[in-house]
């Protein structure tokens, strides 16, 4: 059985260190790269933070229900394409997602036992510090950034877990026990479960 882990954060949250830390240390988890129509910013490479496309063609997909989710941020949009779900499926993993709450939501309402997770920093001044210290945002970005960064907050009560992104090593161990924990959830081991009933010559029910 895949579970399927829904990661949301407020850009600047520390969020990508999280999951990539994360993805480094499991071998047993794939990660759904995004598709997009924004431009690519600085060294990112096609296929490896995003798939960028024209809107047009992402347009086009939009139409053929490619999409688990998608979604217009910032006049661009960003969507997760359903044949990493089918991947992790065959192959028997888990599927990390790093999506914002509107695509959170979405998702939620296809897959409704998916595990949401988000990220938080500690507070606004934080926040802005990390952003500014990324040099890659002018400062009207930054400040849209934050506003909408508050906007999503007031979401938090819509994922099973929120993460306080104080300490970095400390939040890869909680988004790893978060991860272990599902794992072994009822529903996750109720193929083994099966044969150790069946040792005591009951069925499950």
């Amino acid at each position: 059985m895949t579970t399927v882990l829904i990661i949301s954060a407020p850009s600047g949250s520390g969020k990508s260190t999280l999951v990539n830390r994360l993805m480094r240390s499991d071998p047993q988890l794939d990660f759904s790269i995004s598709y997009t129509t924004r431009e690519p910013r600085g060294a990112e490479v096609n296929g490896q933070q995003y798939h960028y496309i024209a809107r047009e063609e992402f347009e086009a997909r939009i139409a053929k229900d490619e999409f688990l989710e998608w979604a217009q941020v910032f006049g661009n949009y960003y969507g997760t394409h359903r044949s990493y779900l089918d991947r992790a499926r065959a192959l028997g993993r888990d599927l990390v997602l790093d999506i914002d709450v509107q695509g959170a939501r979405q998702l939620k309402e296809r897959i409704p036992d998916a595990v949401s997770i988000f990220i938080l920093a500690p507070s606004r001044e934080i926040l802005e510090r990390r952003l500014r210290a990324r040099s890659e945002d002018r400062d009207e970005v930054i400040q849209r950034r934050l506003t909408e960064a508050a906007q999503e907050i007031r979401n938090f009560d819509l994922y099973d877990y929120v993460l306080v992104n104080q300490d970095v090593e400390e939040s890869v161990m909680r988004l790893k026990s978060i991860v272990e924990a599902e794992r072994i959830r009822r529903e996750r081991v109720r193929e083994q479960i099966r044969p150790i009933l069946a040792s005591f010559g009951m069925e499950q029910e």
